[in-house]
């Protein structure tokens, strides 16, 4: 209690170097290594969500346009009615890696970023990581590139998705990875479904619909819990750092309540 207190931007020079040398990162992949032992290494789940930025739609103005001083610097009158703004025209003052995003139709439009998990299906404990900007192709974008990163095997895996992954082009994509793709089918898509009866007559892909939902769970606690629904973090950097942080944590108190289902 008598040491003199610390200063705040030793904090900020520390949280530098964290960043610079993947501490984050490596963290994460010493809890997953730690809790293997209960994962499955052949059936996964892939899905993203928006994570809110800390940035108002006040602050997502035009481009290369001089801004005039508000008639009130801390809360600025702005009238954007009746105007189009795209992410190609418009940038947030206040997060310029925020993008303005909708995640489903008739759903409102929000500045933030897309946060992808790819977890296992034994006990939905999250294998990797990742945060994107947001865009329409994000999520098949991150999901290929996280089961790219999985090792090596001469077994058939298999993933399972949404509707929103229900494309040709990932659905190609993914088998040529030797994965099987657990999508769930998009009758009302352009162009049909990818996906037919040679894979859901299968019990596996029942089961795989079944055990995707646990991936629900970890969003939820990092929205709740690990308070990711507002950041609180400017940067995809700094948001990438705190998000896979916040997955190790889940796996930590997952991993716990696993091993000791009794615990307190």
């Amino acid at each position: 209690m008598d040491e003199p207190v610390w200063v705040a931007t030793v904090f900020s020079q520390t949280r530098d170097r964290l960043l610079q040398h993947a501490v984050a990162h490596s963290f994460f992949q010493r809890v997953v290594a730690r809790a293997a032992d209960l994962m499955s290494d052949e059936h996964f789940t892939v899905d993203g969500t928006l994570l809110e930025a800390w940035a108002s739609h006040k602050s997502f103005q035009p481009k290369g346009t001089d801004r005039t001083p508000p008639d009130d610097p801390k809360n600025p009158t702005v009238n954007f009615h009746g105007q189009t703004r795209r992410n190609d025209t418009h940038q947030s003052t206040t997060d310029p890696d925020a993008r303005l995003y909708k995640k489903a139709v008739g759903r409102e439009a929000k500045l933030g970023y897309l946060a992808h998990l790819l977890t296992e299906n034994r006990h939905g404990l999250i294998i990797d990581t990742a945060v994107t900007a947001a865009s329409g192709t994000a999520e098949r974008d991150a999901a290929v590139v996280m089961l790219g990163e999985l090792p090596l095997t001469t077994r058939r895996l298999t993933v399972a998705a949404d509707k929103a992954y229900d494309t040709r082009a990932w659905v190609a994509a993914v088998r040529r990875m030797h994965i099987t793709p657990h999508v769930a089918q998009n009758d009302f898509g352009y162009g049909g479904t990818a996906i037919d009866a040679r894979t859901t007559r299968h019990v596996g892909y029942r089961l795989s619909h079944r055990k995707r939902k646990l991936i629900e769970q970890a969003f939820g606690w990092l929205k709740t819990i690990a308070l990711f629904r507002k950041l609180r973090h400017r940067g995809g950097r700094l948001v990438d750092w705190q998000f896979t942080f916040g997955a190790a944590a889940y796996n930590l108190v997952r991993w716990r309540n696993l091993v000791t289902p009794h615990a307190c």
